[in-house]
C-alpha cells in the first residue's frame, strides 16, 4: 500500500516515479519480478484437506440458509459478500508481496548478481555511479545489532508505552503487548551519498534505506476480548542525516539531526481485529494516517534531533533558518495534449489545464484555463527551501474535468540549480506525456540579516504582479516559541493546558498543547512571509486547550526587529491580560529576501554603431494588423421554457431550475447571475469582448442549473459562428437550445461598427447614459489603440548605468506592460495595445517609464479628448516625457475609433422585446424622468453662494472630474443633484455664511465658548461676526490699532536634521577589548529654545530626517549650537559639537551642507538650514501647502505654511461682573495647540493691552483664531472667532478694525490687528525637479468624498457619502468597506449612520445621503466623525481602516461643500 493520499488519476501507461534509490532500486524491482514468477507451484491435495474444504463450504452456506429462514434482505448479503471479497483480495495481494520481498531478501546476493550481470553486459565499462556508495559494512553492523534493537524496542513498548496507554483511558486498563518480535530481518542501507559542498561546520549524509521486516507485534485488550497486531512492515525512502555542530571535544559531533526530505513509502500487514484496515478504501486511509504521524516529526520541515552534548539550543537545531526562498513564476505552457472530446469522441477538443506545484509539504494549485492547449497563467508563488541540494520542485499538469481530472504530464527540477543560477527562466519538457512543455521563471531569494536593502526590495516588489492574488513578500519571519512561566490558573484553581496562537496579518499558526502546566515548554518554530515589515505585527495569544479562556496575550511590531542587531529579538516578554509574573520566551528572527541581480548575466546593447547615431524616425511603423480588431457586444436578455432539473419527493414531482448562462468566445468566459426557481428567467446583462476576425471562431453559450451539493445540471447549449455575426452586424432573436427537449434564450448580438469621426461621440454617450444592465456593465463608446515604438534620450540610472527601460500603460482600471529592453537610453519596444473607452471626453492614458520597474524614468499623461482635434482621430508623433530630461521623448501612435452602435437607431431590446415578454418595465427611464421633474420644480438660490467661492468650487470640481474619477463624478451628477436651498422670506435671515457657521476647533476649549455664547446672548440678536466698529456719540475711538514698528518683523528658522557619518564609537564590549558602535542623538540650542532628536540605535551613520522650526527676529545675532551624544544608561558620551551663526543663515536664506564635528576625532552632520522668507501674497499659499503635503519627517513635524501676527489693542463696553464691579479684563488667544494670555488690566470696562503675539499656522484655509475675554481668568466676558482664511481676501492679508464680541453686551467690541504672512520656502522650487528632501513615501489610509450642506428653513443638515479612494488593502481580497457617521457630541449614539458594505473594493462608491435635524445655532459647534471600517475584519486585523473628524464650523454649509477628506489611522 502506498502511504500517499490519492491524487488525480494518471494514464495507465505512465511509469511510476522513480524512487531515490537510483539503479539499486531498479535492480530490486527486477529481482522482485523474477521472484514473483519463480514462486513454487501448489503441492498435491490430501483427503483431509478435501473434508476440511467441504466443512468450510457448509459453514459458509449456513449464514445464507439462516438469512433466508429469517427473511433477511438479499442486499445485506450481497454487500457483506462484496466487503469480504475485497478484503480477501487485498489480503492475498499483500501476503504475496510480503512473501516475494522476504524471499528476495533471503537470497539477495544471488538475485542481484543474476540481474546486474545482464545489465553490465549492455553498458560500457567506464559507466559507474560515484555519487551513491554502497556500505555493506554498515549493513553487517546493523544485522549484528538488530536483535539488541529488538530487545530495546520490546522493553520500551512493555515498560513505557503500555503503562502510559493504560493510564490514558479507563477502557484500556487491560491492554498489554502479548508478543513483540522485531524479526531477524534488519534494516538495510542501500546506499550513502556524502555532500561536501555545504557548510564546513557540518557533515551531511543521504541514506537510502530499505526495511522489509518480518516484525510481529500483538496487542490484547482482555476486557473486550480484542486482539490486534502487525505482522510485516515495508519502509523505503531517503533519510538525510546531519552531524552538527562539530566541536573540538569528544564526541566531536554535538548533535545528530535526521529527517526525510520526501515522504517514504510505507506498507503494513495487519492481523487480528486490525484486519479491517485491509478493506479497500480503509487501507489507504490507515496507512496515510500512520504516514502523517511519521511525517509530523520525521519529514521536512520536521526533524528528529538527538543532542550528544549539553547546552545546545535544540529548538534552533530542530527548526534552523531556511536556506532561502524560491519565487516561482508559473508563466505558460504550450503543446499540451488534448483530453476533451465531444459527441462520444467523434470530435476532438482541447483541455482545461491547471498545474499543481509541490516543494516538500508546500503545495499550490493554479487556476485552470478554459479550452486551450497553450494556457497562460502568469501566477507567482513563494516557497521556503530548507535543504539544497535535495528538495525539488515537482509540477504536474492536469485537465480539469467535472468527474476525474486527466493527467497531462509532469516536470521536475532540483532547487539546487536555482540556487547556483539565481534565476532560471526556461521551458521544461513534460515527462510521462506525449507532448507539452511548461515555462517557468524561478528566482532564488537569499536571506539578508540587515535592513539596508529593504527599501529596494519593497520598490521592486511593487512591479511584481500575479494573478494568484498574493503580493510578493519582502522578508520572512521565523518565530521560535520556547517556553512560558507563571501562567494563571484556570477556573476552579486548576492547572491549564496551554497552547499558543501566533498570528501575522492573515496567517495563524498554533503550537502543540502542554497538558497541566503553568510553566509549559513548547520548543517549536513557525515561519511567516512578511509583505512589509514596517506595517505588520506579531500577535501572540496564550490560550487553554479549549481555545476559550485566554491566559495572556502579546503584540510585537515587526518593525521593532528592523532596529535590533542581526534583525533578531531573543528575550523574555511580559504577557498582557495575564498574571503579574506571567511571561513568555520568544526568539524572533527577520530576514530580508534579496534577489542578487548582479550575479545574473545580462547583455548590454547600444543604439550607437560606429560612433554615429541612427536618425530617428518621425512616425511609427506598426504591423498592418494594428487597429483591425473589432468589438462584439453580447446582450443576454431572457430565457423561455427551460428544462426543470430540480426534482422533489425523490423525482415524483418535477420542480424548477436555477438557471445561469456561460458565454465563451476568444478565450474569454462570462457567467451570468443565477435566477432562482425560474424556467423563464430574465437576465438583462451585457458583455463586451475585443476580437480579431479569424476564421473558425465560434460563440459558445451553455445554460446550466445551479446546484449546491453536486455538479450543475446541463440545460442546453448553442454555438454561433462569429463570421455569421459579423456579416449580419446586428442580430436580435430567440435561439433554441440543443441537447435538451425544450428551451430557448433571447440575445442581441452586435458586431459594433467603428467610425473615425468625432461627430458621433455625443450621440453615443447620450444613448449609453440611458442604458441599464443587471451586471452593472457600462457600454464602451470607443476603442483606443496604442502602438509604442521607441523612446530616446532617457536619463541614466542613479548608479550611472544605462536603464533597462519598460513602459507601463494605465487606462482606468486596465494596465499593460511592455517588455523590459536591454540596457539602453533609446529602447525599442514595437508593441501594440488596445483599451475600451467609456467616456472619451474625460478619460486619459498614462504611460510611465521605469528602469526594471523600480526607478522612474519619466511619464506621459495623454487625455483621449486631444484626439478629437486630430485628422481621423489619429496621433502619431514624438511626445516629450514629464519628470525626465528635457530631451527625453517617446514615439507612439494613438488611434481612437468610435463605436457607433446600431442600437442608437433601433429600438432598445431591453425595454421592448425581453422586458415586455417578461412583464417588467425599464425602471431607469422613470428614474431619469423623476429626476428631471424634481430639478425643474425645486427653486434655486444662486446668490447665496459667494461668487469667488462658487468659481473656486467649480474649478475644483472640473479638476477632479478631469483627473481623478470622471466616471464616478458623472454618475454623481445624475444621481445626486446639488443642494437646493429655498430663498428665505425674512430679511434678517439673509446673513452671510460666516454668520452662523464660523469655524471652531476642538483644541480650543469650545465647550465653554459655546456655553458663553449661547447663554450670554439671545439667538435673535446674533449678528455678523465681523463688522466695523461704530463708536458711541461723544466717544472718540481710534479706527485702527497702533502696534510698534517691530510688529510682524519676525521670521521662521527651519532646521532639517538629516543624517550623520563616521561618528565615534563609544560603546565598548568585553571590557573595552572590542569596539562597538554608538546610539547617537543631537541636541540643538538657539538661545533658550532647545530641541532634541530621537536616538538611533547602534549606528555610526545614523539617519534622523527630523525638522524643527522656531520664530526669531530678523536681526538676531545668536548662535545655533549643535551637540551630538551617545545614549547610555548612566551618563551620555560626547560625540562632538559645532555652531552656526544665525546671521549667516539669514543672509544665505538656504544652506544645505555637511558640518564637521569639533572636539572628536571624526564625524560630520548633514543639515539643511533655511530662513524662510515671508510674503503678503495669497497666491503663494497653494504651492506652500503642496510642499507641506509632499514632506514627511520622523518626528511627525508639519512645516508651517504661514505666520499670523496679532496685536491686541483694547476693548470697550465690556459687561460688569456679577458683583457689579468693573472687570479685571484679560484676553486668552488660542490657535491650534498654541495659546497666549495678555496681562490682566486694572478694573475697567474699556481695558487697554497693546500686546503683540505670533502663531505658526499650518493650514490657513481651516485654522482659526479664538480670543476669549474674562475677568481674572474665571468669569467669561465674551469671545471672538476670526477665521484665518478671511485674511486671504484682505489687501496685503491684513485685518485692522473693531470686532463685535460674542456672548457679551451688544455694544462690546475689541480692537485688534491680524496680519498673515505666507512662508514661501525655497523648497517650492524643488517640487518639480524630483529632488525634494524628506519626501513622503506613503498615501496614508485613503480618502473619503463627502458633500455637506445645511437647509436653514428645514433646520436640516445633509451629508452625502460619495465614495472612497486609495483604501489600504488588509488582505489579498481587498476590504469589505462601509462608512460610519456620528454627529458629535452624541452620548447615546442616536446620530450614528452607516452606508451599505462594498465588497472587495479599494475605491468603493456609495452615493448615499443622510439627514440630521440640527438647530441652526447649534450646528456650528458640532463635529462630524467619519470612519471607514472593514466589515470582514477579525481579531487579527483592524476594524477601522481610517477616520477623520470634520469641524462643521469650518465649512460654508449654507453654500454647500464637496471635498475629499484624508483619512487617518487615529483621529486627532
Amino acid at each position: 500500500m502506498r502511504s500517499e493520499k490519492p491524487e488525480p488519476s494518471e494514464p495507465k501507461g505512465a511509469e511510476p516515479r522513480p524512487s531515490a534509490g537510483g539503479p539499486e532500486q531498479k535492480a530490486l524491482r527486477a529481482a522482485a519480478h523474477d521472484a514473483a514468477h519463480s514462486a513454487p507451484g501448489p503441492r498435491g491435495v490430501s483427503a483431509v484437506a478435501v473434508l476440511w474444504t467441504f466443512g468450510k463450504c457448509l459453514g459458509a452456506l449456513l449464514p445464507v440458509y439462516l438469512a433466508g429462514f429469517y427473511r433477511v434482505s438479499t442486499s445485506l448479503l450481497v454487500f457483506g459478500t462484496m466487503i469480504y471479497t475485497g478484503w480477501k483480495h487485498a489480503r492475498e495481494a499483500k501476503e504475496a508481496r510480503m512473501r516475494t520481498a522476504t524471499q528476495f531478501t533471503d537470497d539477495e546476493e544471488e538475485q542481484t548478481f543474476r540481474t546486474m550481470s545482464s545489465i553490465r553486459r549492455e553498458l560500457p565499462a567506464w559507466v559507474n555511479f560515484p555519487d551513491v556508495e554502497k556500505v555493506e559494512w554498515l549493513n553487517k553492523v546493523l544485522q549484528q545489532v538488530w536483535p539488541f534493537v529488538g530487545q530495546y524496542l520490546e522493553k520500551l513498548l512493555v515498560e513505557t508505552i503500555a503503562p502510559s496507554i493504560r493510564a490514558s483511558s479507563a477502557h484500556l486498563q487491560t491492554l498489554s503487548f502479548t508478543k513483540v518480535d522485531m524479526g531477524d530481518k534488519a534494516m538495510k542501507v542501500v546506499g550513502i551519498k556524502a555532500h561536501t559542498e555545504n557548510d564546513k561546520g557540518q557533515v551531511l549524509l543521504d541514506l537510502y534505506i530499505s526495511y522489509v521486516g518480518n516484525v510481529e507485534i500483538n496487542v490484547e485488550v482482555k476486557r473486550y476480548f480484542c486482539k490486534a497486531g502487525v505482522k510485516g512492515i515495508q519502509l523505503r525512502g531517503m533519510m538525510r542525516v546531519i552531524l552538527e555542530p562539530l566541536i573540538g571535544d569528544v564526541p566531536i559531533v554535538g548533535a545528530v539531526t535526521m529527517f526525510f526530505i520526501q515522504r517514504p513509502t510505507l506498507d503494513i500487514n495487519w492481523t487480528g481485529l486490525t484486519n479491517l484496515l485491509d478493506i479497500p478504501g480503509l487501507n489507504i486511509m490507515s496507512d496515510s494516517m500512520i504516514m502523517d504521524a511519521i511525517a509530523s516529526f520525521l519529514v521536512l520541515p520536521n526533524r528528529l534531533v538527538v543532542p550528544l552534548v549539553q547546552g545546545l539550543h535544540v529548538a534552533q537545531l530542530r527548526s534552523p533558518l531556511p536556506r532561502g526562498v524560491v519565487r516561482i513564476h508559473l508563466l505558460e505552457a504550450q503543446g499540451l495534449a488534448a483530453k476533451d472530446s465531444y459527441v462520444k469522441g467523434v470530435m476532438a477538443g482541447l483541455s482545461d489545464p491547471y498545474a499543481i506545484l509541490r516543494v516538500g509539504p508546500q503545495t499550490f494549485t493554479s487556476k485552470h484555463a478554459d479550452n486551450t492547449d497553450s494556457p497562460k497563467w502568469q501566477e507567482t508563488y513563494e516557497v521556503i527551501v530548507h535543504e539544497v541540494p535535495g528538495q525539488e520542485l515537482e509540477v504536474e499538469l492536469y485537465d480539469k474535468d467535472p468527474d476525474q481530472d486527466d493527467f497531462l504530464g509532469r516536470a521536475k527540477l532540483d532547487l539546487g540549480i536555482v540556487k547556483k543560477s539565481i534565476v532560471v527562466d526556461d521551458w521544461f519538457t513534460l515527462t510521462d506525456a506525449p507532448t507539452g512543455r511548461v515555462h517557468f521563471r524561478l528566482e532564488w531569494l537569499s536571506l539578508l540579516p540587515s535592513p539596508d536593502r529593504l527599501e529596494q526590495v519593497l520598490k521592486r516588489n511593487e512591479s511584481v504582479t500575479s494573478k494568484a492574488g498574493d503580493p510578493p513578500s519582502s522578508a520572512i519571519l521565523v518565530v521560535y516559541l520556547d517556553k512560558a512561566e507563571a501562567l494563571p490558573m484556570k477556573k476552579g484553581n486548576k492547572e491549564p493546558n496551554p497552547m499558543v496562537q501566533l498570528c501575522v496579518q492573515d496567517v495563524t499558526r498554533e503550537s502543540k498543547t502542554c497538558h497541566a502546566a503553568v510553566n509549559p515548554e513548547w520548543e517549536e518554530a513557525f515561519t511567516f512571509f512578511i509583505q512589509d515589515p514596517r506595517k505588520q505585527d506579531i500577535d501572540i495569544q496564550v490560550k487553554d486547550a479549549d481555545r476559550v479562556q485566554t491566559l495572556g496575550s502579546l503584540s510585537i511590531p515587526v518593525s521593532r526587529l528592523l532596529s535590533s542587531p542581526d534583525l533578531r529579538l531573543d528575550q523574555w516578554f511580559q504577557l498582557d491580560n495575564s498574571g503579574s509574573a506571567s511571561r513568555i520566551y520568544v526568539n524572533a528572527v527577520l530576514r530580508v529576501l534579496w534577489l542578487d541581480e548582479e550575479r545574473i548575466a545580462s547583455s548590454v546593447s547600444s543604439n550607437l554603431e560606429g560612433g554615429v547615431s541612427k536618425p530617428l524616425p518621425q512616425q511609427t511603423c506598426p504591423h498592418p494588423s494594428f487597429a483591425t480588431e473589432g468589438l462584439l457586444r453580447i446582450h443576454l436578455l431572457a430565457g423561455q421554457n427551460l428544462v426543470p432539473k430540480d426534482n422533489l419527493m425523490g423525482g415524483m414531482v418535477k420542480g424548477k431550475s436555477d438557471p445561469y448562462v456561460s458565454v465563451n468566445i476568444g478565450g474569454e468566459t462570462f457567467t451570468s447571475q443565477v435566477i432562482k426557481a425560474n424556467l423563464n428567467p430574465t437576465w438583462n446583462e451585457m458583455y463586451e469582448v475585443i476580437l480579431t476576425e479569424l476564421p473558425g471562431q465560434e460563440l459558445r453559450v451553455e445554460v446550466s442549473d445551479k446546484d449546491m451539493d453536486m455538479k450543475d445540471d446541463f440545460m442546453g447549449r448553442l454555438e454561433i459562428n462569429l463570421k455569421d455575426i459579423i456579416d449580419s452586424q446586428y442580430t436580435d432573436q430567440w435561439f433554441s437550445l440543443t441537447g435538451v427537449k425544450s428551451g430557448r434564450i433571447h440575445m442581441v448580438l452586435e458586431w459594433v461598427p467603428t467610425a473615425s469621426e468625432s461627430d458621433a461621440v455625443d450621440q453615443v454617450l447620450q444613448f449609453y447614459s440611458r442604458q441599464s444592465y443587471q451586471n452593472k456593465a457600462v457600454p464602451s463608446a470607443g476603442l483606443l489603440f496604442v502602438f509604442i515604438e521607441q523612446a530616446d534620450g532617457l536619463p541614466f540610472k542613479k548608479s550611472g548605468k544605462e536603464p533597462k527601460a519598460g513602459a507601463e500603460l494605465v487606462f482606468g482600471d486596465t494596465t499593460y506592460r511592455t517588455k523590459v529592453c536591454d540596457r539602453s537610453r533609446a529602447p525599442q519596444w514595437n508593441e501594440s495595445f488596445y483599451f475600451l473607452v467609456h467616456d472619451p471626453t474625460e478619460e486619459m492614458l498614462i504611460i510611465k517609464l521605469s528602469s526594471a520597474w523600480d526607478q522612474p524614468m519619466g511619464a506621459l499623461v495623454f487625455p483621449v479628448r486631444e484626439l478629437f482635434s486630430e485628422p481621423r482621430l489619429v496621433l502619431d508623433r514624438w511626445m516629450p516625457l514629464d519628470g525626465a530630461l528635457p530631451e527625453s521623448e517617446i514615439l507612439l501612435r494613438a488611434e481612437l475609433k468610435i463605436l457607433s452602435s446600431k442600437m442608437t437607431e433601433a429600438p432598445q431590446p431591453s425595454g421592448t422585446a425581453s422586458e415586455k415578454e417578461a412583464g417588467i418595465e425599464p425602471t431607469f427611464k422613470a428614474a431619469i424622468e423623476d429626476e428631471q421633474i424634481n430639478r425643474s420644480e425645486l427653486p434655486t438660490d444662486d446668490h447665496l453662494k459667494h461668487p469667488a467661492a462658487a468659481a473656486e468650487e467649480e474649478e475644483e470640481e472640473d479638476t477632479e472630474a478631469s483627473v481623478d474619477h470622471p466616471a464616478a463624478l458623472r454618475c454623481e451628477a445624475q444621481t445626486f443633484p446639488p443642494a437646493l436651498i429655498e430663498e428665505p422670506t425674512d430679511p434678517e435671515d439673509r446673513s452671510t455664511p460666516s454668520d452662523d457657521f464660523g469655524p471652531q476647533t476642538e483644541d480650543t476649549g469650545l465647550d465653554s465658548l459655546a456655553q458663553a455664547t449661547m447663554t450670554g446672548l439671545p439667538v435673535d440678536t446674533l449678528g455678523p461676526a465681523t463688522v466695523r466698529g461704530v463708536p458711541d456719540a461723544g466717544e472718540v475711538l481710534p479706527p485702527h490699532s497702533t502696534p510698534s514698528q517691530d510688529f510682524g518683523k519676525e521670521g521662521v528658522l527651519r532646521i532639517h536634521l538629516l543624517e550623520a557619518q563616521n561618528l565615534v564609537a563609544k560603546d565598548n564590549l568585553m571590557g573595552g577589548m572590542v569596539k562597538g558602535k554608538s546610539d547617537p542623538y543631537v541636541k540643538i540650542n538657539v538661545g533658550r529654545v532647545a530641541f532634541k532628536s530621537h536616538v538611533v540605535k547602534e549606528n555610526l551613520n545614523p539617519a534622523w530626517n527630523e525638522m524643527f522650526e522656531m520664530v526669531l527676529s530678523g536681526d538676531d545675532d545668536r548662535e545655533i549650537k549643535f551637540e551630538a551624544f551617545d545614549k547610555d544608561l548612566d551618563s551620555d558620551d560626547f560625540l562632538g559639537r559645532f555652531t552656526v551663526q544665525l546671521r549667516e543663515v539669514i543672509r544665505s536664506q538656504y544652506t544645505d551642507q555637511w558640518y564637521t564635528l569639533n572636539g572628536v576625532k571624526s564625524g560630520r552632520v548633514h543639515l539643511l538650514l533655511e530662513w524662510v522668507p515671508t510674503v503678503s501674497r495669497s497666491a503663494a499659499l497653494d504651492q506652500v501647502l503642496q510642499l507641506q503635503s509632499l514632506q514627511a519627517f520622523r518626528n511627525q513635524a508639519v512645516p508651517a505654511a504661514a505666520l499670523l501676527f496679532v496685536h491686541v489693542d483694547r476693548a470697550r463696553s465690556l459687561p460688569l461682573k456679577k458683583s457689579g464691579k468693573e472687570p479685571k479684563a484679560g484676553a486668552e488667544l488660542v490657535l491650534g495647540e498654541t495659546s497666549y494670555r495678555t496681562q490682566l488690566c486694572d478694573r475697567s470696562t474699556s481695558p487697554e493691552w497693546n500686546e503683540s503675539f505670533y502663531f505658526l499656522v499650518h493650514d490657513p484655509k481651516r485654522q482659526m483664531l479664538v480670543i476669549k475675554l474674562s475677568s481674572g481668568w474665571d468669569q467669561p466676558m465674551g469671545s471672538l472667532v476670526v477665521l484665518v482664511k478671511e485674511l486671504l481676501a484682505e489687501p496685503k492679508l491684513v485685518l485692522d478694525q473693531w470686532f463685535n464680541l460674542d456672548g457679551a453686551s451688544p455694544d462690546s467690541q475689541m480692537l485688534l490687528r491680524a496680519e498673515l504672512k505666507i512662508l514661501e520656502s525655497k523648497m517650492v522650487d524643488l517640487i518639480g525637479g524630483g529632488a525634494l528632501p524628506c519626501a513622503a513615501s506613503g498615501s496614508g489610509s485613503g480618502q473619503v468624498k463627502l458633500s455637506l450642506s445645511y437647509a436653514a428653513q428645514q433646520r436640516q443638515l445633509t451629508v452625502t457619502v460619495h465614495g472612497c479612494r486609495g483604501l489600504p488593502s488588509q488582505s489579498k481580497d481587498g476590504v469589505d468597506s462601509y462608512v460610519s457617521l456620528v454627529l458629535l457630541p452624541d452620548k447615546s449614539k442616536a446620530t450614528k449612520r452607516k452606508t451599505a458594505v462594498k465588497k472587495r473594493d479599494l475605491n468603493p462608491e456609495y452615493n448615499e445621503r443622510f439627514e440630521y435635524a440640527v438647530a441652526e445655532d447649534e450646528v456650528r459647534f458640532r463635529r462630524l466623525s467619519v470612519s471607514v471600517k472593514n466589515s470582514s475584519a477579525s481579531f487579527r486585523s483592524r476594524d477601522v481602516i481610517g477616520q477623520v473628524q470634520i469641524e462643521l464650523g469650518q465649512l460654508d454649509l449654507i453654500a454647500g461643500a464637496t471635498e475629499w477628506f484624508t483619512l487617518k489611522e487615529d483621529a486627532e
